[in-house]
């Protein structure tokens, strides 16, 4: 069988990002890794299943008035395709983030990686529609659109996020090829991989040129909860008066990775056809119905539990791991500048996020996936490289991810150690 027989996508570099830098981590299972964006796991514990699942039960009983066999069958049985929790996620979405939705444009999904292969598949009708993404942009949602068929176009980020200009010049550019672009993926609170956080004037002006360009923006908020410094701001969905904004989430940071369950908020309505106008939600639930059927009701189960024992806060839920990660994001800030900082250190220079997982490294050297190799045999340390964030592979050329979630302060500060001894090596003139 040969590569050129398959799909165009399996012969890209991007598809084998994530395959390489987990086998790196696995090759040096001693080094202090700064490359995982994982949650936390201080706080898992078998029994709370068990507990999340009980309360769910508990519920279908007394609040649903379901009989035995009917709760029987919710949990083991394929399920509804867009799932069944979704009223509760309503309510989730009211309660934490001012998100006020029809449950029925709920659709839950095997992850938000499944949400954004739907909504990319949905939009894409052939070979002329793109997407478009603030660029570095998270690898898997550039993976499923390009597994989906679509094309993903870099729009500038700029010092507020994103640049709107060149989101409105990239809009207008590839309507004159004859383009259609159908959507910007955008995660406006403490993005993977840089950790910037878009302020509100740039959320509303962002909104104002979705609606003057006709553009759907696809909003991915797995960090919105897990702020470090000031109050948190409101999703762009929040703000959407006008159903631009297609919302993506995952529970796998706020609950637990393994459950393997998202969800999307498509509210926006679908004519045509001399049909009765419909939900895009719908038209989502038709796609998965064709690729996973249905998402797990017992992950849907265990996640329901938590939101119901919680009040339908997952800030409640989270409180403890928030705190860590802000003591995580401090140290790691503070550690950079001890060992960084001053004139006798080659310019070396960094961001400083308000909150999230992560923190962007900028050297005076170029950063690859053999320099990655290198620090992880020779130092102990892994990172990611900012290449694998960029739809050309060419940006970031100079640039690392460092990720602190799953670190525990002594890690921080051996890890940055070595971090600092790996970048002073490479500094060392030749031979020296």
């Amino acid at each position: 069988m040969d590569i050129s027989d398959l799909n165009t996508a399996l012969g890209e570099p991007l598809l084998d990002s994530l395959t390489f830098l987990n086998e790196v981590a696995g090759r040096y299972p001693d080094a202090i890794s700064f490359a995982a964006g994982r949650p936390v796991e201080d706080f898992y514990d078998v029994r709370d299943l068990v507990g999340h699942l009980h309360r769910y039960q508990e519920f279908l009983a007394t609040e649903l008035g379901r009989s035995e066999q009917q709760i029987m069958r919710t949990l083991f049985q394929y399920g509804r395709t867009k799932g069944v929790i979704h009223e509760l996620i309503a309510r989730y979405l009211e309660a934490d983030e001012g998100i006020v939705v029809d449950p029925e444009s709920i659709v839950v999904t095997v992850g938000a990686q499944e949400a954004m292969y739907l909504v990319v598949r949905a939009l894409c009708r052939d070979e002329r529609d793109v997407a478009l993404a603030v660029s570095p942009t998270y690898m898997g949602f550039t993976g499923a659109a390009r597994l989906a068929g679509m094309r993903v176009l870099p729009v500038a980020s700029g010092p507020l996020g994103v640049d709107l200009d060149d989101l409105r010049s990239q809009v207008r550019s590839t309507r004159r090829l004859g383009l259609r672009p159908r959507c910007l993926y955008v995660v406006p609170d403490f993005s993977n991989p840089t950790g910037i956080t878009l302020d509100v004037a740039t959320r509303r002006r962002l909104l104002d040129v979705a609606r003057d360009e006709d553009l759907l923006l696809v909003e991915d908020n797995p960090y919105g909860l897990f702020t470090g410094r000031g109050d948190r701001l409101p999703t762009l969905k929040a703000l959407d008066r006008e159903q631009r904004v297609v919302y993506l989430e995952s529970f796998a940071k706020t609950t637990l990775p393994g459950a393997r369950v998202g969800f999307v908020v498509a509210d926006q309505r679908v004519t045509g056809d001399g049909r009765n106008p419909g939900l895009f939600a719908d038209e989502l639930a038709k796609i998965k119905s064709m690729v996973t059927v249905n998402t797990s009701p017992l992950a849907q189960a265990v996640v329901a539990g938590q939101l119901l024992e919680n009040d339908f806060s997952l800030a409640r839920a989270n409180a403890r791991s928030i705190a860590v990660y802000r003591r995580n994001l401090d140290l790691l800030l503070d550690g950079l500048r001890e060992r960084f900082s001053g004139s006798d250190v080659p310019e070396v220079g960094w961001n400083t996020p308000t909150g999230g997982f992560f923190v962007v490294l900028t050297l005076p050297f170029t950063v690859d996936d053999a320099l990655l190799e290198r620090s992880a045999r020779e130092h102990g340390v892994l990172w990611t490289p900012m290449r694998h964030f960029y739809t050309d592979s060419q940006g970031g050329c100079h640039q690392l991810r460092l990720s602190c979630s799953t670190l525990t302060p002594q890690e921080i500060e051996t890890g940055l150690d070595r971090l600092a001894a790996f970048v002073a090596a490479q500094l060392e003139p030749a031979g020296g």
